[in-house]
């Protein structure tokens, strides 16, 4: 089974209600918004500036969310100026409301160039999440026909979350710094789970702001995406897991997208390290016995039932563990005459 080690340290042991506030540092707030899905909320940030507060994330675009914030603006954070909106990255529940709040407050967008570019080709153009390159991509991997055109579908639905994004935005970059009041926050950028995620370190606090890269319990989705078919994002995430772990101290308050603040930044880099060699290693042990395509493998490492949202997920994050393997050498592609690809071993 997979490896698992002793639990973190949760300074606090419960999250905020619907439409209040924690404070985890002064001028730093958390709040946490309703999603739709099995993981079923996202947290947000408020930074206090010398002009207001920056708010970090956002959640889905819903009417549901829309009240909520409508809720927190004129509730828990009545009568407070909002300066500006940060986006660690394009997944709909961190930016999918980014322009409706953008618009509703006046405020510029602060994210990076992938966040910006990839929700506004996403939102002007969602015909390419339907395109038959999707179904064809999935169906090369050993989907059924049928299933192929219902995950590549409704499977991507949650790209669609999106409000009209800005037409404008600030630039953040790794390496950058980002003043908030008297504290400064070294902006990092981690890879895998999403290109271009940005996270933000503060060294006096010693507070890191971790985004999807690093989450208490759970294991962020990692990846491929069939217009990057040969990519290696789970490479990439393992890559920014050791930089993580290289150069932020283990004692860091990580204040993650979803779930509990937590201290064992380390420990838990190595737990997601370690499950994802896991996972590597179920595939080691079946190819081993036979070529095995995607689909073959699906079972064996999500034999739970799934939804077609889930399915999409858990079928791209198969073929990161895959292409993994392939990138290292390990094990090779078979592809037939029908383009049907397989893993085996060389």
């Amino acid at each position: 089974m997979s490896p698992s080690s002793a639990p973190l340290d949760h300074p606090f042991d419960a999250p905020p209600a619907p439409g209040e506030l924690i404070q985890i540092a002064p001028g730093l707030l958390w709040a946490r918004f309703a999603l739709p899905f099995r993981l079923d909320h996202v947290n947000v940030y408020f930074l206090q500036t010398d002009d207001g507060w920056l708010i970090v994330d956002t959640g889905i675009d819903n009417s549901e969310t829309r009240e909520a914030w409508r809720t927190m603006l004129s509730g828990a954070m009545r009568g407070e100026r909002i300066a500006g909106l940060i986006v660690t990255h394009h997944h709909p529940d961190h930016i999918g409301l980014a322009g409706w709040l953008c618009e509703t407050l006046n405020i510029p967008l602060l994210t990076s160039r992938t966040g910006f570019l990839s929700t506004t080709t996403f939102f002007n153009s969602p015909e390419l999440l339907a395109a038959s390159a999707y179904s064809d991509f999935f169906i090369s991997h050993g989907m059924s026909d049928e299933l192929a055109a219902l995950v590549s579908v409704q499977g991507h639905q949650y790209m669609r979350m999106l409000s009209k994004p800005p037409f404008t935005y600030r630039r953040l970059s790794a390496g950058d710094r980002l003043q908030a009041g008297a504290r400064h926050f070294d902006i990092l950028s981690g890879d895998g789970h999403c290109p271009e995620q940005l996270m933000f370190y503060a060294a006096e606090d010693n507070i890191l702001l971790a985004a999807d890269q690093v989450i208490e319990k759970i294991s962020p989705n990692i990846s491929v995406m069939a217009f990057e078919p040969d990519g290696n994002p789970l490479g990439d995430f393992i890559g920014s897991l050791q930089r993580l772990i290289r150069d932020i101290p283990e004692d860091a308050l990580v204040l993650a997208g979803h779930r509990l603040p937590f201290v064992g930044l380390h420990q838990r880099c190595r737990e997601l390290i370690a499950h994802h060699g896991y996972r590597c290693d179920q595939i080691r042990d079946e190819a081993a016995m036979r070529p095995v395509s995607a689909a073959d493998l699906l079972p064996v490492m999500f034999p739970q039932t799934l939804s077609p949202h889930e399915m999409s997920f858990a079928f791209s994050e198969v073929l990161a563990h895959m292409n993994s393997l392939a990138a290292d050498g390990e094990l090779v592609w078979q592809i037939d005459t029908a383009g049907h690809r397989r893993l085996a071993a060389p």
